[in-house]
């Protein structure tokens, strides 16, 4: 057995966090890596060790290979352990890991080569008799050749990077005319991801279930298979909810997709965590959709429903012990859902959202599991991907779970960058979800491109003045002397009244509150009245009686104007508008094009005088390792650029004036 001892995890965020966690539990020293953007970041506060390896691009340090290796050496790593993403498929790394002595916490370099190129895989699938998809994963890389294979193919079809996953580098293709611009983008994503622009083309299978096995293998050749995920619930191709086990899988299904995973390991020699996954249709028939040769973001719900820790399984399994368990031995108990919280605005159509984080709030108890990467004070960044924690729940059965899941969700804040939790509330309570019936399909089915969250009610803002009413005076008694608590919301003329104006789109508020007695007000916001009791006021909660109903809220105080306030289903930022400057009208109406969020402009195509239509693209901002097409809001013409390509550009700079027409 091969001792390992300090582990340099060549990884951030909540994977960082996750394993390292693991790994002190089993006595080892961890090393965390990180990039200049996070000095402070959660994952370098846990580590025993940490060393900066570059600027933030993640080009310059997270996939720095000699950076890494280097902040190995100098700190006695003698193991590291990739997470997801970044470099934990990269042949190249683990090859360099091997050369420098330093154990890879991963499968060999063989079974990455094959399986981190997708047209490899296939190919090797199809050998090894694994059913796969009907496509294209030919050499022949021309623009020619993969609009004619994907013509053979038949549309639809998805063009895919054959490097990469996460949904980068991916484009569903519905129209012939769509095929070059799709191709091209894709390319473009997959180069800028994974350094390779190879595509492969695969005939699109209709609203199947996206369902993957986890597997595992030792140096000794015993591979295993714990059991199965449904990751069906998807963005961009990028899973938002994952659970097991798969709602409509049986036990013969089960032992089929198994063993076929379990074949598929073999055939490259595979050691270590993988996951193969496989989009099931219909009719029950399952096709290889890739192989992922790492650890899976969704590995949670595994754990949960196995009861094996599967970070400690790829230690044991590096230091060449057998795996803990046999196939006999593994089974599935109870039921696991995991959510990923995503720093995004669903409203705006799930675009990346950055900024420091004001009060980041979740829940504890039985059955409720947390993997984050931030906390309060910290920062998401433009640089890396939006996903800022998992909430992962267990139930003995599905709806358990669910509804641990509901109250787990309505108990977490995220206040600061926009943030999907009001999105994932709603998701669970779609009946598809509740049914077990989603396919992949399921969000464009139920939501489109953007999710609109229900609106304020009266109630919510009656809450909040009478909040900020309770902030104000405690922040006015805590400044003034020898002042009795029972004076407060009094002046010599009697009670104070306090007005509030709450602008949220398009529609005003206006807010009215009378004290009653300390902490008791009737707040009457435009033609509604309520009478509103604080009964409950932490540093972030305030527990409040409406019309003689409880209701706990997450708060956020930035006085004067300002309040973060969270209820069950919905998060709201509410400025007062009696209270700070009136902002300037935008002169330029819909014909200002600014950046949606921070990030680098990749092209801008279009120039000054040219006619655009509505729809047409004008520009392709890359953020959180995604490319965005900006399109024109209406005909007209371009006034005038203000921005240039390959430049690094903050959200809400101008990109560029159009003057449209009326």
């Amino acid at each position: 057995m091969k001792a390992l001892t300090t582990m340099l995890v060549a990884n951030r965020g909540e994977i960082a966090v996750r394993v390292m966690r693991t790994a002190k539990a089993m006595g080892m020293k961890t090393v965390a890596v990180y990039s200049e953007a996070d000095a402070n970041a959660q994952h370098v506060r846990e580590a025993d060790q940490s060393v900066c390896i570059g600027p933030a691009a993640v080009a310059e340090s997270y996939l720095g290979i000699e950076a890494i290796l280097d902040a190995a050496q100098r700190t006695g790593a003698d193991c590291i352990h990739p997470g997801y993403g970044f470099l934990s498929e990269n042949q190249v790394f683990a090859s360099a890991c091997e050369a420098h002595g330093i154990e890879f916490i991963g499968p060999p370099n063989g079974a990455i080569e094959v399986m981190g190129d997708k047209a490899r895989a296939k190919r090797a699938m199809i050998e090894a008799g694994v059913p796969c998809v009907p496509g294209y994963q030919g050499d022949d890389q021309s623009l020619v050749t993969l609009v004619a294979e994907a013509k053979s193919v038949g549309l639809p079809v998805m063009v895919k990077a054959a490097a990469g996953g996460g949904g980068r580098g991916m484009r569903l293709v519905h129209e012939a005319s769509e095929l070059e611009s799709a191709i091209g983008l894709a390319q473009s994503e997959a180069q800028n991801a994974f350094g390779s622009s190879e595509l492969i083309i695969e005939k699109a299978v209709v609203r199947p279930r996206h369902v993957e096995i986890q597997v595992f293998a030792d140096k000794a050749g015993n591979t295993v298979y714990l059991g199965e995920r449904d990751c069906s619930i998807q963005r961009r191709h990028q899973k938002v909810v994952e659970e097991s086990p798969c709602p409509v899988m049986t036990s013969q299904l089960r032992e089929a997709m198994g063993t076929a995973a379990v074949e598929a390991a073999k055939a490259v020699g595979y050691v270590g965590a993988g996951t193969v996954e496989f989009l099931l249709d219909e009719a029950g028939e399952f096709y290889f959709l890739e192989m992922n040769t790492r650890l899976q973001v969704e590995h949670p719900v595994t754990e949960m429903v196995t009861g094996y820790d599967l970070v400690e399984w790829q230690i044991r399994v590096a230091r060449g012990e057998d795996l803990p368990a046999e196939q006999a031995d593994i089974d599935l108990f109870g039921h696991a859902i995991e959510v990923r919280l995503y720093a995004e605005d669903p409203s705006a159509g799930f675009l990346p959202s950055t900024g420091p984080i004001k009060l980041f709030a979740t829940p504890e108890g039985e059955g409720v599991r947390i993997d984050s990467g931030v906390e309060t004070g910290d920062e998401v960044t433009p640089f890396y991907d939006a996903m800022v924690a998992k909430l992962i729940t267990y139930g003995e059965t599905r709806e358990d779970a669910r509804l641990k899941m509901r109250s787990a969700l309505r108990d977490t804040a995220l206040f600061g960058p926009l943030n999907n939790r009001d999105f994932l509330l709603d998701v669970l309570d779609r009946p598809d979800f509740i049914h077990g019936a989603a396919t992949t399909a399921f969000i464009d089915d139920n939501f489109g491109d953007a999710f609109l969250p229900p609106g304020v009610s009266s109630s919510d803002l009656a809450v909040a003045a009478a909040t900020q009413h309770v902030l104000a005076m405690e922040h006015h008694h805590s400044q003034s002397a020898s002042v009795n608590e029972e004076l407060l919301d009094w002046v010599s003329m009697g009670r104070v009244t306090d007005t509030r104006r709450y602008d949220l789109g398009e529609q005003t508020y206006d807010v009215s509150l009378v004290p009653l007695s300390v902490g008791e007000y009737e707040v009457t916001v435009n033609d509604q009245t309520h009478h509103v009791r604080i009964t409950d006021m932490g540093d972030s909660h305030v527990i409040t009686e409406i019309d003689g109903l409880a209701h706990r809220y997450h708060y956020h105080d930035e006085a004067p104007a300002t309040l973060y306030l969270s209820s069950d289903n919905l998060s709201m930022m509410l400025a007062d508008s009696t209270r700070i400057p009136p902002e300037a009208q935008d002169a330029a109406g819909g014909g200002t094009i600014t950046a949606p969020m921070h990030g680098q402009l990749l092209s801008i195509d279009v120039a000054a005088g040219e006619a655009v239509q509505k729809g047409q693209r004008i520009a392709v901002l890359e953020a959180m390792k995604m490319q965005h097409e900006i399109i024109a809001p209406g005909d007209g013409c371009v006034v005038e650029v203000a921005a240039s390509a390959g430049k690094q550009i903050g959200a809400g700079d101008v990109i560029m004036m159009l003057e449209l027409d009326e």
